[in-house]
């Protein structure tokens, strides 16, 4: 019987049923959340009510500690899809593609390309933000990254999550279509799942909701369970409440098509929040480099492989999940890409003590104050640029020569076991802590701007 490796960046339920594969691989399929904050599911304290990623985080690990891999979009995916540094992939921020050359290298090797060449059927549903052609500019799709198939808005549903018209499939817009964004993206997982979950071959889904991000749209009968249809938290919880039920589907149909021990699911969200009352109490939230802007939940589930109940304090993040699943499942990625993440796989066996991260997880975005942040065990440390950049929201392509030479200053220093808020600034209490990770945060900014793309040179 073939272990399926089930990544769903956002839910990992209890999965029922006889395996149809016949194959070695694993499964992987991948869930992913649009600005879902820390403290927004059940699960991790939130008001909201979510029993399918409950039941993920009751069957399998669940992480107090798990980061986005930058406190906006577009970045968090590409280092979710490559396991490196968004700046190395190419994305410094979120990418608006009628103005920006940027988009994810198709120098990178992505999840979907190593299990693709292992013989997976490949699927991306739901949001992309990775960078789409337009007719001024020629860029890669899903397709060109590993995807077989792909079914994709460039950003955001438009106009909002309630009869979205900017879908696309496989290249051909698909037109305006009647229902709610993450119902679906579901859809289309199921209807994928009928043809290629019932084959010999192992399959990788990634899917990508756009709940909870703006602009917000839920059933009626949803938002009432919340509050008011005018009040805005609870359209933004009903719009999480919904994406629940809609992974509800996801999962009921996992279990058609493959063995709940040859499945693994991980849940996570690509930020933190846009609202300040679903951090949980974390300083900031998305768009900055404190905790509220890049701490989110994550789950992993594997039936007989990652412990059940397990909730660990490791610091963990997305930027975790290429090498771990590649482990998981047995693909070695190429040598001549330096990994930024960390294998996993001995936390999620229940052998922590085994684990060792190679390197601190490191954040920068540029528009960010601070613009840089680094976790290392208990520590976070953040600094500010001591370079000006036009007062521009949206990230500048001529700003590049700025960002890869500029240098940092104001450096803060945090005890997260004391004090998870980041209120008291401890450098000057912890001079050689403070020495030490100022120079491994050098260190690893110099390794990533050497391989940073010159987008305003094309």
């Amino acid at each position: 019987m073939r272990m399926c490796l089930l990544f769903l960046a956002m839910v990992v339920v209890n999965l029922g049923g006889l395996s149809l594969h016949a194959a070695d691989q694993p499964n992987v399929v991948i869930l992913l959340a649009d600005d879902l904050g820390f403290k927004d599911v059940g699960c991790y304290g939130g008001p909201v009510r979510t029993p399918n990623i409950d039941g993920l985080a009751a069957a399998g690990t669940r992480f107090t500690d798990f980061y986005s891999g930058c406190a906006v979009c577009s970045p968090s995916r590409a280092t979710l899809l490559t396991g490196r540094h968004h700046i190395r992939a190419g994305v410094y921020s979120w990418i608006h593609d009628e103005s920006q050359n940027s988009h994810l290298l198709l120098r990178e090797n992505t999840l979907a390309e190593l299990l693709k060449g292992a013989g997976y059927a490949t699927a991306h549903v739901g949001k992309w933000h990775l960078g789409l052609p337009t007719p001024q500019r020629q860029k890669p799709t899903p397709a060109d990254h590993g995807f077989d198939h792909w079914f994709a808005t460039w950003n955001n549903a438009s106009p909002s999550h309630r009869n979205p018209d900017n879908f696309i499939r496989n290249g051909e817009p698909v037109g305006p279509l009647e229902g709610y964004s993450c119902q679906l993206v579901a859809d289309e997982a199921i209807g994928w799942l009928d043809q290629e979950g019932r084959t010999e071959r192992p399959f990788f889904l990634n899917v990508w909701f756009h709940e909870p991000h703006a602009p917000i749209a839920a059933p009626e009968a949803l938002v009432d369970t919340y509050g008011d249809r005018k009040d805005k938290a609870a359209v933004y919880s009903a719009t999480i409440d919904n994406t629940d039920r809609a992974i509800g589907r996801i999962l009921k149909k996992l279990r058609e098509v493959d063995a709940a021990e040859d499945t693994i699911i991980v849940y996570a969200s690509d930020n933190g929040s846009y609202r300040d009352d679903r951090t949980g109490g974390l300083r900031g939230r998305k768009g900055a480099n404190w905790e509220g802007g890049i701490r989110v939940p994550g789950i992993f589930v594997w039936p007989g492989q990652v412990q059940s109940g397990q909730v660990s304090a490791e610091p963990a993040g997305i930027v975790d999940i290429l090498p771990t699943i590649c482990s998981l499942v047995g693909v070695t990625p190429p040598a001549t890409r330096h990994l930024d993440g960390s294998n996993l796989t001995p936390i999620l066996r229940g052998q922590a003590d085994a684990f060792t991260r190679h390197q601190p997880l490191f954040w920068h975005l540029q528009r960010s104050q601070p613009i840089v942040a680094m976790r290392d065990g208990k520590w976070s440390l953040v600094a500010h640029r001591d370079y000006e950049l036009s007062n521009h929201n949206m990230f500048k392509e001529s700003w590049i020569p700025m960002i890869k030479t500029g240098g940092y200053k104001d450096y803060q220093l945090f005890d997260l076991e004391q004090d998870r808020a980041q209120t008291t600034n401890v450098a000057d209490d912890f001079p050689e802590t403070l020495a030490r990770m100022k120079q491994q945060l050098l260190q690893i900014n110099a390794s990533i701007m050497a391989d940073a793309h010159d987008w305003h040179l094309e």
